[in-house]
């Protein structure tokens, strides 16, 4: 693709909601952006993997460079595909990983499959379908086997409800070998009614949890993105420095006790009762 093609001649589809999926130059840090509907869902660096541009992205990073050994390949499970930026930050840092990805959208993997290629030789499988009904088609082999797995699924800005209720989340635990993290992608606002009720919901079926953002959105006082991360191994303290160095800046690691307050009160989402998560003004989005 020429890096100078502006965004009238971006390659486009619609998807099967009617929204448009674009994906378009960066204007920020370079590579290329896939956009659905106005949202940045993704950035991707084709030249380098590693470059994590958005903020919450580079949390979800740091996170995976404390599991196992460095270099090291994992076994991951993807929901949600985007321009597959996590994938092709596992397949750079930890050669001959074995992935699963599940999409929700043909049209949008085509796209990113066309315009966006995947490193060759990576062994990264895409499956098409909703994300919790693809759970249920992976391999027997990889329940109880997944180093990883990370949801961070939007329908344009939102995750939709049957994605973040305890029977989902117990179904994704399945998959995690018996120290595997289970990282997972809220966007929420003012007072953090959804994201505290998702860390609520997470902890009741992993013990040991951690929440990951940027400072003013862990109080709640600005729109974000929070990185929760849990597994039913405790998360090594001393995980703890190395993300806090790792950044993006200033940043906050909330566990324990501190997770404890986050969510008291919260109730358990359940499939009776989920919500979708808030909807963000498109101001979120100006940078």
């Amino acid at each position: 693709m020429a890096r100078g093609r502006d965004e009238a001649s971006a390659p486009a589809v619609r998807l099967s909601d009617g929204t448009l999926a674009r994906v378009v130059t960066s204007a920020y840090g370079g590579g290329w952006e896939l956009d659905v509907d106005g949202t940045p869902q993704s950035h991707v660096d084709l030249d380098d993997p590693t470059h994590l541009h958005f903020e919450y992205v580079a949390r979800m990073g740091a996170v995976i460079d404390r599991l196992r050994m460095p270099r090291q390949p994992l076994t991951a499970i993807h929901l949600g595909a985007g321009a597959l930026t996590i994938p092709r930050y596992v397949e750079s840092t930890r050669p001959g990983s074995r992935q699963q990805v599940i999409e929700l959208e043909p049209a949008l993997w085509d796209l990113v499959r066309e315009n966006l290629p995947l490193p060759r030789g990576a062994s990264i499988r895409v499956r098409i379908g909703d994300a919790r009904e693809g759970l249920a088609r992976l391999p027997a082999g990889l329940v109880g086997a997944a180093d990883l797995v990370v949801s961070d699924v939007y329908s344009g800005a939102q995750t939709p409800a049957h994605l973040t209720t305890v029977e989902f989340y117990a179904e994704a635990a399945r998959f995690l070998a018996p120290d595997g993290v289970l990282l997972v992608n809220v966007s929420d606002g003012a007072g953090l009614a959804f994201a505290r009720r998702q860390v609520a919901t997470i902890a009741a079926v992993l013990d040991h949890v951690i929440v990951l953002a940027e400072v003013q959105t862990l109080k709640g006082r600005r729109f974000g993105n929070l990185v929760i991360a849990a597994s039913r191994a405790p998360l090594p303290t001393e995980w703890l420095p190395r993300l806090m160095a790792a950044g993006p800046h200033p940043a906050k690691v909330a566990q324990g006790d501190e997770v404890v307050e986050f969510a008291r009160g919260a109730r358990v989402a359940t499939d009776a009762d989920a919500t979708a998560s808030p909807k963000p003004s498109a101001s979120v989005f100006d940078r």
